[in-house]
């Protein structure tokens, strides 16, 4: 789905293609509550609040895009049997989208993804990258999990930002010296 473009200790380099997702806005205070909300919005979709009825398998990561003023953009990556021609969803809240490829900055993390884990993450994510010089799109910026609200051990989420320009990868003596 992704090629890594290089590694450093703070932080890796991805390459993504493009994609179709489902996609639904949320307006909240706090991330855990508009994840919840869209979360559910999203579901009702793949498990047949579709024009076709078809249940669609959840497939990872989850993003979340998060805007400016509150509002929260939850998407899920449509599995490849739908990349093409996607049921239409039938809650005008929800959407299909286009997704271009992009290169992202990337600082992964365990535990549950919550407002608190997202905002330190997101801060040591951006420091590291101005730490390196690099050029990236400050806002918006991205919560992405990849478990099952089910998994209660061994998660996995991430907090991306979109590159600007050339990425920057320091080698990682480089990397760990600026600590």
């Amino acid at each position: 789905m992704f090629k890594r473009i290089c590694e450093t200790y703070e932080y890796e380099v991805r390459e993504y293609g493009p994609a179709k997702w489902v996609s639904t806005e949320v307006e909240a205070w706090f991330l855990d509550y508009a994840t919840y909300q869209a979360f559910w919005r999203l579901y009702g979709y793949i498990t047949g609040e579709n024009h076709e009825g078809k249940n669609i398998e959840m497939t990872s990561p989850v993003l979340v895009e998060i805007l400016k003023n509150g509002v929260y953009k939850m998407s899920f990556l449509l599995p490849s049997e739908f990349q093409r021609n996607p049921p239409k969803p039938t809650d005008k809240k929800v959407y299909l989208i286009d997704m271009p490829g992009k290169i992202v900055y990337v600082r992964s993390f365990g535990g549950w993804l919550t407002h608190i884990t997202d905002v330190y993450h997101s801060y040591k994510l951006s420091s590291a990258l101005d730490s390196s010089g690099a050029m990236y799109q400050k806002s918006p910026r991205y919560a992405v999990g990849y478990n099952s609200p089910m998994t209660l051990f061994d998660r996995h989420n991430e907090v991306w930002y979109m590159a600007e320009g050339k990425p920057v990868c320091p080698s990682p003596g480089e990397q760990l010296l600026s600590d």
